[in-house]
């Protein structure tokens, strides 16, 4: 990777179109995807599709205004919240049926605890006991499942029937990241409309100190339209087949290079990733840096740190936690480091400094 420094007053509006490039980049589902993307490029006429031997593919579609649209999207908030003290963690979620945005001007129908997608960030501390409340405001049952908790499932993940509402408790006693989803039949469909997010679990010896925490939760999305003139499903024979049309970090495409993540030089930069799936591997890396510390799949034990890592997999409905210390200014790509994802929306920046500069490519 180079960096070619420009101007710092065009910084802004050359994130935007590393943004809207990245995200509305075409992808071929067949054998010839590198000759089609070498001609095709990114499409941003609307209602663009490919379809090939395996499907139809609306990797890509973009609307005219695809950059102003990206930069007035309020992004997900990464930054991991704090935790609440006392001995029992009360959490309410309403799931709702709701449309989204997944990516510049594409509409979805999803299904989304307190009305996203993912949902909220449960941070709870080791030895704390969380009081889950799940209520119902869809059109069918749903649930709800912490990877987090050693308990029998057929007791707290039960299907809430609509306009109902479950509670249970669990005790968070092991420390790490963890995926929450909804575990209803068929589950793959509904993780893959949106039912799902991040638990942290703070360990009872506290990590060394971070100064950003960042909560990123990978996932894809399977469209039975290109979302932009009428809201796009759950396509489920896409989902069986796992191609998905976008990927994306927190739920929507490409957003944290519209709006980066920033730290200052010499902070530490601790990234608790999820990976939602349903189906495909995060292979997570940062470019122009490597790895401090980490912490694999979650695991929080001092004695099974890895150092010096460049990147690592984290599996469909894994997690681990990444701390990268980085000294100098610059915009320092967050990507899935299969490509064919960051292709599809899975890409983000964090910003280091007030860099004079923009990416090359």
């Amino acid at each position: 990777m180079k960096l070619i420094l420009v101007g710092s007053a065009i910084l802004g509006a050359a994130v935007l179109i590393f943004a809207a490039t990245l995200v509305a980049s075409n992808r071929a589902l067949d054998d010839n995807a590198a000759a089609a993307s070498s001609t095709s490029g990114h499409d941003t006429s609307g209602g663009s599709s490919t379809t090939t031997m395996k499907g139809t593919s609306f990797a890509g579609a973009a609307p005219e205004n695809a950059k102003e649209l990206a930069k007035a999207h309020e992004p997900y908030p990464a930054a991991l919240p704090p935790t609440t003290p006392g001995d029992v963690l009360k959490v309410h979620m309403v799931l709702k049926d709701v449309t989204i945005e997944i990516a510049p001007g594409i509409k979805y129908n999803a299904w989304g605890f307190e009305g996203g997608a993912p949902g909220p960030v449960v941070h709870a501390r080791q030895g704390q006991t969380v009081e889950m409340t799940l209520t119902n405001n869809g059109a069918i049952p749903h649930s709800i499942d912490f990877h987090a908790a050693r308990i029998a499932p057929n007791l707290a993940f039960v299907d809430v029937a609509p306009g109902e509402s479950f509670t249970f408790t669990f005790k968070a006693n092991d420390p790490g990241v963890f995926m929450y989803h909804c575990g209803t039949k068929p589950v793959l469909a509904h993780i893959a409309n949106g039912m799902y997010g991040a638990i942290v679990v703070d360990p009872a010896t506290p990590l060394p100190k971070a100064d950003r925490s960042y909560v990123l939760v990978a996932s894809e999305w399977y469209l039975t339209n290109d979302g932009l003139t009428e809201p796009a499903q759950y396509d489920s024979a896409k989902a069986r087949a796992v191609m998905p049309d976008w990927t994306t970090f927190n739920g929507y495409a490409g957003q944290y290079v519209a709006h980066p993540l920033t730290a200052d030089p010499g902070d530490t930069v601790r990234f608790y990733v999820v990976d939602a799936g349903p189906s495909l591997t995060t292979a997570f890396h940062v470019v122009g840096t490597i790895f401090n510390t980490v912490y694999p799949n979650g695991d929080m034990n001092p004695a099974h740190v890895e150092s010096g890592v460049q990147t690592v997999n984290v599996p469909a409905g894994g997690g681990g936690v990444f701390d990268v210390k980085i000294n100098d200014e610059g915009l320092y790509p967050i990507v899935s480091h299969a490509f064919a994802s960051v292709d599809m929306g899975q890409v983000g920046i964090l910003k280091v400094g007030n860099p004079p500069g923009t990416m090359s490519h």
